[in-house]
């Protein structure tokens, strides 16, 4: 929500990221990882913003839908009133709050993914080593033209997944370890 407030209030404005990020003495990346929600601006810096945008902060956070005229005015008087200060602090928590509970779920998803990914290639590995391979001595002489077909096939897919199958293994290992619950 922060994120696409910031970025339609600064093309209402007609500023490029990098002009934005002049104003308010920031580098454009962090303009962009703000829009990008990747992160969001601690107390100052979103009251400087709104004074740059010309949109109070309580615009940018969300809770009116206009862009107003003497916004830096408003956004000015945030920054001595304490109150003010004190709920902009705790909703900027919140949005912290938020990016980091994402952030956490999707490290979990990707946990999840990598755990996946190795077990099913352990289930492969099982199987071929069950039906003994399928490097079986087929005689392609005997079947009709669809049987040697799938016969190919799946000889060549056995040839190529034990040979990617520690490549995928140790992929999986990785991923799990830098994805691991801290």
């Amino acid at each position: 929500m922060l994120n696409k407030n910031i970025q339609r209030a600064r093309k209402a404005k007609g500023l490029s990221q990098e002009e934005l990020a002049c104003q308010i003495n920031v580098v454009r990346q962090t303009i962009s990882k703000w829009e990008k929600g990747l992160s969001v601006p601690d107390a100052d810096m979103l009251i400087a913003l709104a004074a740059a945008l010309d949109a109070s902060v309580s615009t940018l956070l969300g809770d009116t839908s206009s862009l107003s005229g003497n916004a830096s005015t408003e956004a000015r008087q945030c920054s001595v009133d304490a109150p003010d200060a004190q709920q902009l602090a705790e909703k900027l928590e919140l949005i912290n709050a938020k990016f980091a509970e994402q952030a956490k779920e999707k490290r979990k998803l990707r946990f999840r993914l990598c755990l996946a990914a190795l077990l099913m290639t352990g289930v492969l590995l099982i199987g071929f080593r069950v039906i003994e391979g399928v490097y079986e001595p087929w005689d392609y002489s005997k079947f009709d033209f669809e049987r040697a077909v799938v016969g190919v096939l799946a000889h060549g897919f056995g040839w190529i997944f034990v040979r990617l199958s520690p490549f995928i293994a140790i992929g999986a290992l990785i991923g799990m370890y830098r994805n691991q619950e801290r």
